[in-house]
C-alpha cells in the first residue's frame, strides 16, 4: 500500500510536464531558438524574457497549452486564425504540431474553407522537431 502511495504521488509530481507533450525538450529548445526566436518570445507575467529574443512578429508563447487560438491581446492575427478560435480551436500538442507543420492547410481543412490563410509562413518540415518545440514551449507553462 506504501509503494503504491509513492508512485501515485510521484506520479502527479511528473504529470504537469507530461500531460503537456510527447517530444525532447533539450531538443525543442534547440529547435525554438533556430526557427522560432526572429518572430517569437517565451515572455511571463512580469514581463521576464524566458525565451527568444524580444520579438514582436508573432504572439508570446508563455502558457501556449490549452490557450484559445488567436487570443493573445495586441497581436494582429489574420483572419482565419481568429475563425478558428472562435470556433473552438485550443492548442494543444496535436493543433500546434498540425498547425506549424503547414499553418495555411490547417486551417484550410479545420475551417472548410479553402480560402483560409495563414500569416505564418514558416513550416516545421519534421513531425518530431514539432513535437519537441511544443515540450519546450509547453514547459513554460504554470
Amino acid at each position: 500500500m506504501r509503494t503504491l502511495s509513492l508512485v501515485a504521488i510521484m506520479t502527479s509530481l511528473v504529470a504537469p510536464v507530461s500531460a503537456y507533450a510527447e517530444g525532447d525538450v533539450a531538443a525543442g529548445e534547440e529547435q525554438f531558438n533556430r526557427q522560432c526566436v526572429s518572430c517569437h518570445v517565451i515572455r511571463d507575467a512580469d514581463g521576464e524574457v524566458l525565451a527568444g529574443r524580444s520579438a514582436k512578429v508573432g504572439p508570446n508563447l508563455y502558457g501556449l497549452p490549452g490557450m484559445t487560438l488567436g487570443t493573445v491581446e495586441g497581436v494582429r492575427y489574420g483572419d482565419s486564425l481568429v475563425a478558428a478560435g472562435e470556433a473552438g480551436a485550443i492548442w494543444d500538442e496535436e493543433t500546434f504540431v498540425a498547425y506549424v507543420q503547414n499553418p495555411t492547410d490547417w486551417l484550410r481543412e479545420t475551417l472548410d474553407d479553402r480560402r483560409a490563410r495563414s500569416k505564418m509562413a514558416y513550416q516545421v518540415r519534421d513531425e518530431q522537431q514539432a513535437r519537441d518545440m511544443y515540450a519546450f514551449i509547453a514547459s513554460f507553462t504554470e
